[in-house]
């Protein structure tokens, strides 16, 4: 009576593993070809996004281990205008932050997220390039918030409110907020009634 008793537990906890490999192979098949139809088109968006940020180029996002997608690293492979096709590393740092911003901005196309920290992103950038990110933050504004930590007055130009922290007093911080719209406004007022 034991014996039957353990067989059918054994019976029982090998029906129970041959369920949960079922469960966990038909979730890597769905996680799979959900992994593999954003990825096509992020794929897509990059390119637009990329040779609006840079006025040309290609580029090109493959998978280092095409055979294990789910485990696999993604290789971004570009080609800025002029230039040759090289390894990311052999980018100047304007370029890879343009790089690394058109891979973001393809993301949150294909996924958009409610809000996005950036800090100290347009660190690198010219004010050419600047401007162009600037432009990209204000059409995807209307998807996703973002939130901006620069000292680029270039940058700040375009934002709808700046927050700052000044020290008027040692010891003593405090928070200024601006919203630009309104200030805008209430300087033409004055200078109109001025």
């Amino acid at each position: 009576a034991r014996e039957d008793f353990l067989r059918n537990q054994q019976d029982d906890l090998l029906k129970a593993k041959d369920d949960l490999l079922e469960v966990i192979r038909e979730v890597d098949e769905a996680a799979q070809e959900a992994f593999m139809e954003t990825f096509a088109k992020v794929a897509v968006e990059f390119d637009e996004i990329f040779k609006r940020l840079f006025q040309g180029g290609t580029t090109q996002l493959c998978l280092s281990d095409a055979e294990d997608q789910l485990n696999s690293g993604v290789d971004v492979i570009v080609t800025p205008p002029g230039k040759r096709q090289q390894n990311l590393l052999l980018l100047s740092g304007g370029e890879r932050t343009m790089t690394a911003l058109a891979l973001l901005f393809s993301l949150l196309r294909v996924k958009p997220s409610p809000f996005c920290v950036m800090d100290e992103i347009d660190a690198a950038l010219d004010a050419a390039n600047t401007d162009r990110f600037a432009d990209m933050l204000r059409e995807f504004s209307d998807r996703s918030q973002f939130i901006i930590i620069t000292h680029n007055p270039r940058t700040m130009e375009k934002a709808d409110v700046l927050h700052g922290i000044t020290m008027q007093e040692p010891g003593c911080s405090k928070l200024i907020s601006v919203e630009l719209e309104q200030a805008q406004r209430e300087a033409e007022q004055r200078a109109a009634g001025g």
